[in-house]
């Protein structure tokens, strides 16, 4: 049944079904069920380099999409994400089609506070659903939160480990171009601490096919200011390297 909206973003079918299913395609299945979703092509490359991951299967299409498995972890997986939440999110519906149920996603924000240093990890723990994808998968609510188990196996582990992060929400947004010092400001008060563009769509995903998610961002270019500011936050090989690896770690908890 279609709950009717004078905005189209905002209706919602509660009809579980869809005519282009990926559940339907009897999909050959991962050996595994644990995948890591990263954003750092640098890292991938790395490790690919290293001998470290080696090619687990190559999904085609318009957009191919390359899945890995580590050599030394073959029970784990990683991909590279893509960019916005029916790209990343989309694919990974068709991951969990193929028997993946604990992911752990790892990528870079832009902080709306400058006091949020560049590398600090945010834990997420929600999102702002300032986006369409996250609407046909859950009704309409301001707000997406992850599982409170999930979030607490993440931070139980970062805690043990002694390892500095930060908890909170993000402002997931279709519009990178369009983060304007209002709404900026405007998320901020609503408690977002990082700016993104996939999170409320990949945890809806999580929470309709009831599968394990967790995710860390951490902190990349400044948006707070009245100057865009990059602080190079693309360049830091070492924290991408190292979150990645800690990601290995946290999806086994999982």
């Amino acid at each position: 049944m279609v709950i009717e909206n004078a905005f189209p973003v905002l209706e919602f079918d509660t009809d579980k079904d869809a005519i282009v299913n990926p559940f339907k395609w009897n999909l050959e299945q991962f050996k595994t069920n644990k995948l890591i979703i990263t954003f750092f092509p640098d890292v991938m490359e790395s490790l690919k380099n290293d001998g470290l991951i080696e090619l687990e299967c190559h999904i085609s299409g318009e957009n191919p999409v390359e899945v890995y498995r580590f050599t030394d972890s073959p029970e784990i997986l990683i991909t590279l994400g893509y960019v916005g939440c029916p790209a990343c999110a989309g694919n990974l519906e068709y991951f969990a089609a193929c028997g993946l149920s604990k992911v752990m996603f790892c990528g870079g924000g832009g902080v709306l506070d400058k006091s949020i240093k560049v590398g600090e990890l945010l834990v997420v723990e929600g999102a702002i659903r300032d986006e369409g994808f996250s609407y046909r998968y859950i009704e309409p609510a301001r707000y997406i939160y992850t599982d409170k188990k999930i979030t607490n196996k993440i931070t139980d582990y970062l805690k043990a480990h002694k390892i500095s992060y930060i908890t909170g929400i993000t402002w997931t947004t279709d519009a990178m171009f369009r983060e304007t010092k209002a709404l900026i400001e405007k998320r901020k008060a609503e408690g977002a601490k990082i700016v993104e563009m996939e999170q409320a769509g990949c945890i809806a995903v999580a929470q309709y096919h009831n599968f394990d998610y967790g995710a860390i961002i951490y902190g990349g270019d400044d948006v707070s200011q009245d100057e865009w500011d990059t602080r190079s936050w693309d360049k830091r090989k070492g924290i991408r390297y190292n979150l990645v690896m800690l990601c290995c770690e946290l999806v086994r908890e999982f």
